[in-house]
């Protein structure tokens, strides 16, 4: 590890996942919820570059949910698959400013109290390259539309399955009957090395006493298990400062040089229908590499429509 304080977190994860229930502590789980996030600057800025595309999805397992996350490790399992896209500016530019990766990667989490906080520590399997099909998916879908096919698909990251540690703790406070300020730490160790410090607000009764999880790429915190369903509308705003220490999306003496720094600002509006609801928010990405000439905004979009 870069530091001795990653190395520190890293080791506590591992040990952490080597603790969850095994099989025979599953009996008795059932689906209390799914959380479902698609990200693409088609919803922001347009530009079609850098982490241009993604999409999550994950499930939520424990015996029962009771308005807060359980004490015990392991109780509560989020089963998570997502895609994503990170491309270069120009996706026909033979000299891309940086490498085209496409990433498909399955994993695992538990949520737990940790005395006033709560806690998220996960694992995943990050698949890259060819392998993927991310690439050729995304050139099909541009030749279905008439857009440019990427001709940068020969130079993107190689095949490869890079284990990834996650670990978060939060705390929410409660600022109003109406609004809640939630702090949060994260570490990951894996395909992206880092540190994270930010916080989320929620100005509504949004996801009031249930459960959200963290989308990977913008941050946007995305709610997986309702607890109470108040119609109307809220609002969410959030933000964090990464500190970097590497990425196999820009590996060292490559034509990008990764910046040590990175910067997110987030803001969305939340629905919530007799039987509907819908989330659409706006993220915007600060610059990830030296060379790169300024931040990026994506759009993030979750619909759930019941009749």
């Amino acid at each position: 590890m870069k530091t001795g304080a990653l190395a520190a977190a890293i080791t506590v994860m591992a040990i952490a996942l080597a603790l969850v229930p095994g099989q025979g502590a599953a009996e008795g789980r059932v689906n209390l919820g799914f959380a479902r996030l698609f990200t693409n600057d088609a919803l922001g800025d347009t530009r079609d570059r850098w982490r241009t595309g993604a999409y999550m999805v994950s499930q939520f397992r424990a015996p029962a949910w009771h308005g807060a996350a359980p004490a015990q490790f392991g109780e509560l399992l989020e089963y998570r698959l997502r895609a994503e896209i990170i491309a270069p500016a120009s996706l026909t530019d033979p000299t891309p400013d940086r490498r085209y990766a496409g990433v498909i990667a399955p994993g695992i989490a538990t949520h737990f109290s940790l005395g006033k906080a709560e806690m998220r520590v996960g694992a995943e399997l990050v698949f890259t390259g060819p392998q993927t099909k991310v690439g050729s998916f995304q050139r099909e879908v541009h030749e279905l539309l008439g857009l440019d096919s990427p001709t940068v698909l020969d130079s993107q990251i190689p095949n490869g399955v890079h284990p990834t540690l996650q670990a978060e703790i939060g705390r929410d406070y409660q600022l109003g009957d109406r609004t809640r300020l939630r702090p949060f730490v994260e570490a990951q160790a894996g395909a992206e090395d880092f540190l994270r410090a930010g916080a989320d607000m929620v100005i509504g009764r949004f996801g009031a006493e249930g459960l959200f999880t963290r989308d990977t790429v913008t941050g946007q915190r995305v709610l997986g298990i309702v607890y109470d369903e108040v119609p109307g509308y809220s609002l969410t705003l959030g933000g964090d400062v990464t500190r970097m220490f590497d990425s196999i999306y820009l590996p060292a003496g490559g034509s990008a040089e990764m910046s040590e720094t990175r910067t997110r600002l987030r803001a969305g509006v939340h629905w919530q229908g007799e039987k509907s609801e819908a989330f659409y928010g706006l993220t915007w990405l600060g610059e990830e590499y030296e060379a790169q000439p300024e931040g990026q905004l994506v759009g993030s979009l979750r619909l759930r429509l019941r009749f």
